[in-house]
């Protein structure tokens, strides 16, 4: 009895801070989103959900956030896996290079991919000078800027999250495999790619929410043109001051990603336990 009020003792200020920092302002957002003149009412689910233009907004959210995640697990996987395979000391820099685009801020970062991706910037124009697309093309305020971007950013969250599990994984396993006359890829796929999937999994979730509900990024590399459900809220709240739309826009958001993550834990925690 003693042990778990101590626990309880330990527990409650951080379930404290969660419920005040999180669990309220979410309670008040629900409360918000159905919210009318006359009361309760769903009005603003019924316009978002009859609406194709918002749903446009939500599939493409959804959309680009799964393929952010598949190329930051196509690029960190392979990396990661250098890094754990690499000297103590090349395994700092590298850490140290992954992690170096977290130290800047996202609005300095983003306006650099500007400048890169402009009309006039330095891969349109090498792209222009080799012959491969016309004078007029750009990859800023397209899904294609958004993507790379976004991958850019968020690549270090899975790099480190595989990186975490890799070198946890006994290397004898791998000589085993060898010694059975697995070749290097086979080893990699039938070895430590399944033994990588919890940290995969746990990347893919960092990956996967912290784009669907990024701002900046989106907004500077897509324009107003290419909206994403994040500044779609928004324009609701600084623009047309539509709160309560704004609001059922956020639980939306939250819950598409939810319909989206949970299968994938289900999934996930069968395979890994």
């Amino acid at each position: 009895m003693t042990d778990r009020l101590e626990n309880m003792a330990l527990v409650m200020p951080g379930l404290l801070l969660l419920g005040l920092a999180f669990i309220l302002p979410v309670l008040q957002m629900l409360v918000l989103s159905v919210s009318g003149p006359d009361g309760f009412t769903l009005e603003h689910f019924t316009r978002f959900l009859s609406d194709s233009y918002y749903l446009g907004i939500l599939w493409r959210t959804v959309r680009l956030s799964a393929l952010i995640t598949l190329i930051t697990a196509l690029i960190g996987f392979p990396l990661a896996y250098i890094m754990a395979k690499s000297g103590p000391r090349l395994r700092l820099w590298l850490t140290l290079i992954v992690i170096l685009p977290l130290m800047t801020s996202v609005v300095i970062r983003t306006f650099g991919w500007i400048v890169l991706l402009g009309r006039s910037g330095m891969i349109p124009s090498m792209l222009r000078d080799l012959g491969l697309v016309g004078r007029s093309f750009s990859i800023i305020q397209t899904e294609s800027a958004i993507v790379i971007g976004m991958v850019q950013v968020l690549l270090p969250f899975m790099t480190l999250s595989v990186l975490g599990v890799v070198m946890s994984i006994d290397g004898r396993l791998e000589e085993a495999a060898r010694t059975m006359g697995c070749s290097f890829m086979k080893t990699i796929r039938t070895v430590v790619l399944p033994l990588s999937l919890p940290g995969i999994v746990a990347g893919g979730l960092l990956v996967f929410t912290l784009s669907a509900s990024s701002f900046v990024t989106p907004s500077l590399l897509g324009g107003s043109r290419i909206q994403v459900l994040a500044g779609s809220i928004y324009n609701a709240v600084t623009q047309t001051l539509e709160w309560e739309f704004a609001a059922a826009q956020a639980v939306i958001l939250f819950v598409g990603v939810a319909l989206v993550l949970v299968p994938y834990l289900s999934v996930a925690g069968r395979r890994n336990g």
